[in-house]
């Protein structure tokens, strides 16, 4: 557009100077043509220059979800499902990003969502400054970053944001959701809107804004948080992972197993649980202790939530019915022990059709659709 622009000016100068009439000597036309080129460089660099960097500390600045504020001016985060939301006025908007560039190669996905407008970019060095919204009518709106790719993808690092004027954003919606579970939860292999299934890297398919949590928390107007990590089981994990839900539950990092996390922070309303797909089907006495367990440490960490124990969306017959029977044993077992605000969700389908057998994304809506209707049940929301 800046380019057009230039040319546009360029061409109304040829026109008017009497040039085709006067026969102006090529200097001179030559001299007036340099004189627009940086007079639009000096123009375009003054309105860039009207912009003012606001640190990632600055107060204005709204986070959601386990991060790592260490140094409140380069926060850090991992796991899927983070967002970050400003409210800013004028035309345009950046945001100044590290990624963390795992093995030299990985780079996070990331939704962003100007006035309700998303687009899904991935980051392109290991620091981006990334023009989030330009040529925007005069006003206020908002934007929200949003980490589309999980923690085993790497971190990403907040810097900050340049705009004309920092806001003070909406407040956070008072109902709280948290969604545990595996790749499923993460949105993996969702989205092959722009790269097919088995092109690309692994995470070209990761959309966990669009994932059944993240669509069923904006459904019920609630604030979010993802502790997902792909291949995550409860007594099981796949391929080779040395850590498993129960172990890494209390950490910033869920797969690297890394860094405390306060629970105090975030003390949800719902906490579904979506695990069992990884672990297969085992011997059932041992996974509904194991799986009662971790009930009792959430219980632990949240004394008033409601938990919702959800079978896996991927999982075949055999697996379904042994994670109903499970599931069903699990809540009797708990509430013979008083407890009474536990509740469970059997997805009656399999939803195999994005990557791997992961549900895509109109499977994902079907998923949050259901989950929706059943928390509002519940819940009386």
């Amino acid at each position: 557009m800046e380019d057009y622009c230039l040319w546009q000016k360029i061409m109304m100068y040829y026109r008017y100077s009497g040039t085709k009439k006067t026969g102006m000597k090529k200097k001179y036309f030559l001299s007036g043509i340099l004189f627009l080129v940086f007079s639009f460089i000096a123009e375009a660099k003054t309105t860039s220059d009207s912009l003012k960097f606001f640190a990632a500390g600055n107060p204005l600045i709204q986070y959601t979800g386990r991060i790592d504020f260490t140094n409140p001016n380069l926060p850090r985060f991992w796991q899927p499902g983070i967002y970050i939301t400003l409210k800013f006025k004028g035309k345009k908007c950046e945001v100044i990003l590290n990624d963390e560039v795992l093995w030299g190669k990985n780079h996070n996905y990331l939704e962003v969502v100007v006035d309700g407008v998303e687009k899904r970019i991935q980051t392109k060095s290991a620091r981006d400054t990334i023009i989030v919204a330009q040529n925007l009518s005069e006003g206020i709106h908002t934007v929200v970053i949003f980490k589309n790719t999980e923690a085993n993808i790497g971190y990403v690092e907040f810097a900050g944001v340049r705009c004309q004027k920092l806001l003070k954003p909406d407040t956070k919606p008072k109902r709280k959701i948290e969604f545990i579970g595996n790749s499923i939860t993460c949105g993996t292999g969702s989205d092959v809107s722009e790269i097919p299934c088995g092109k690309g890297e692994w995470q070209d398919q990761h959309n966990a804004y669009l994932s059944y949590g993240a669509i069923t928390a904006r459904a019920v107007n609630a604030q979010y948080h993802l502790s997902a990590v792909s291949g995550i089981g409860l007594m099981h994990s796949c391929c080779n992972m040395n850590v498993i839900m129960p172990k890494v539950f209390d950490k910033i990092s869920m797969r690297n197993d890394t860094i405390s996390w306060n629970f105090y922070k975030y003390q949800p309303d719902v906490v579904t649980v979506c695990l069992g797909q990884n672990d297969g089907v085992q011997d059932s006495v041992t996974f509904c202790n194991n799986y009662i367990l971790f009930i009792k440490q959430l219980r632990g960490y949240y004394p008033k939530s409601t938990f919702v124990l959800l079978s896996s969306p991927m999982a075949d017959s055999k697996l379904r019915n042994f994670m109903r029977s499970s599931i069903e044993s699990v809540i009797n077992s708990m509430n013979k022990q008083g407890e009474r605000k536990i509740h469970s969700y059997i997805f009656e389908k399999q939803f195999p059709s994005g990557c791997h057998a992961h549900p895509d994304l109109k499977e994902h809506r079907i998923i949050a659709s259901e989950l929706t209707a059943y928390i509002n049940k519940i819940m009386k929301w």
